[in-house]
């Protein structure tokens, strides 16, 4: 006979727990009904983007870095996933895969914090077959709703193309939120 009111105690808690919720949605919603936190994406012209410290490859065949930090300069945003990197020559593009080692999270940046992102590559052949001639590189924030990227010359030489592809071996890893 007491198994009933513990099984109505039970049922009475649950329905009470439910009836506090503010109204459904998750903590990752973008905006807030009752003035809540936002939860709104990074995008340009709210941040700024630098690129260095910089370890070029030397020569054909060497693997160099080219870091790329972001500052936030507004109000707190989000960077949640990869940032999306071309590599482009003319009317010729690329887009740059992330690494497959490289696992994307999700980073709060507060006014002033910042994040990094590295690409990685290998030197091609200056003006050689097996090359791709970038002289561009154009980079998108994950979640940007405007689309937005900022370009840059790629001064770094041409980059390699994967054996057997026509594909720049070259890789993008996830955003690293900077220990400021």
């Amino acid at each position: 006979m007491r198994a009933l009111p513990i099984t109505v105690t039970a049922l009475a808690a649950a329905l009470l727990l439910t009836a506090c919720d503010s109204g459904g949605g998750t903590s990752d919603d973008k905006t807030a009904a009752g003035g809540g936190a936002v939860d709104s994406a990074c995008a340009f012209g709210n941040v700024d983007m630098e690129i260095g410290p910089v370890n070029a490859a030397p020569a054909t065949g060497d693997t160099g870095n080219v870091s790329v930090t972001v500052t936030n300069t507004k109000s707190e945003c989000t960077l949640n996933g990869f940032p999306t990197v071309t590599l482009g020559h003319g009317s010729t593009s690329a887009t740059v895969p992330h690494d497959e080692a490289a696992q994307a999270q999700k980073l709060t940046l507060a006014k002033g914090a910042t994040a990094s992102f590295t690409l990685t590559y290998v030197r091609g052949e200056a003006g050689g077959a097996k090359s791709f001639p970038a002289d561009v590189m154009k980079s998108r924030l994950p979640g940007d709703d405007a689309a937005a990227t900022h370009s840059v010359d790629w001064t770094y030489g041409d980059v390699a193309l994967k054996d057997g592809t026509d594909k720049p071996d070259v890789t993008v890893s996830a955003f690293q939120q900077s220990g400021d």
